[in-house]
């Protein structure tokens, strides 16, 4: 959703090397790609503002948002949190050029380059990127170093929450192909993100905690809509699994908008630690 800024790198087992978000898959330059993101931020933004706010994002508060997609988290602490500036990161910003805010300062990068290092501020946060970066583990100790004292890492991914014993389904065996498929294609891995909060602490971060967010998978709702669109433009990728046809996808996407839709969105798993020492001017507590 908010992965642009994913760039591929590292090997899976046997060497091959996955492609990148953004080129094998769900391309900027695609008609209405900007239009499948805001759909996710619809069903996800107010989850997110919540909690960064609840974090302390306000005035004062210098913010990073990593793969900022359409921006619509870093408009958000703009115009409701009142933070003093974001910047926001993508390896494509066409999205964030067609929005300006002020406040809002755009830069194109690889979060993935070694030299990648934008400053250091009062909130980093990612929604939706960590999880298609191969490297995702040794990024979290990186974006850590880019808080001030007292700052906030704030990480949020995808959650799959169903389990082999869920009843099978057109959605069922969609979700599984988008994954399997998405993992093959780019590298995803949603099968580690409940190590989140170890993974904070490990990066020297107190204070960890984390919480999951599900959407209810409603006919014609921002969420429903967003999976659907998702499936349109990973269709090849999911039919390679050889889980599903493309007859198998369309009853899916079918399925989503149907009263007898009864499933579990995959959901927002969003974690938290902050960076200890003696807060600044201007700074958020330490605690």
């Amino acid at each position: 959703m908010d992965a642009h800024a994913a760039a591929g790198g590292g090997a899976r087992p046997g060497g091959e090397v996955p492609g990148r978000y953004g080129t094998a898959v769900f391309r900027p330059e695609r008609a209405g790609e900007d239009e499948r993101i805001d759909l996710g931020a619809l069903a996800y933004d107010e989850v997110t503002l919540a909690r960064l706010t609840a974090l302390g994002a306000g005035p004062g508060w210098t913010c990073l948002e990593l793969g900022a997609g359409t921006g619509s988290v870093a408009r958000g602490l703009l115009t409701r949190a009142g933070v003093s500036s974001v910047l926001a990161v993508d390896r494509d910003c066409r999205f964030l050029a067609s929005r300006p805010q002020p406040g809002l300062a755009t830069l194109e990068a690889d979060l993935t380059d070694p030299s990648f290092s934008p400053g250091r501020f009062h909130l980093v946060h990612a929604r939706f990127v960590l999880m298609h970066l191969p490297e995702r583990e040794r990024l979290i100790p990186r974006f850590a170093e880019l808080l001030l004292p007292g700052g906030v890492l704030v990480l949020g991914d995808a959650v799959d929450l169903t389990s082999a014993a869920a009843p099978a389904s057109p959605y069922s065996r969609a979700v599984r192909a988008m994954w399997q498929g998405l993992r093959a294609t780019i590298g995803t891995d949603v099968d580690w993100t409940p190590r989140y909060p170890e993974l904070l602490r490990a990066a020297g971060l107190t204070g960890v905690a984390a919480e999951i967010h599900v959407p209810p998978l409603l006919p014609g709702s921002p969420i429903s809509r967003f999976w659907a669109d998702t499936w349109e433009r990973a269709r090849t990728a999911m039919t390679a699994t050889g889980l599903v046809d493309d007859a198998a996808v369309d009853a899916a996407v079918r399925y989503l908008d149907s009263p007898d839709c009864a499933a579990l969105s995959p959901g927002l798993i969003t974690a938290w630690g902050r960076r200890p020492g003696v807060s600044g001017p201007g700074c958020p507590g330490g605690r």
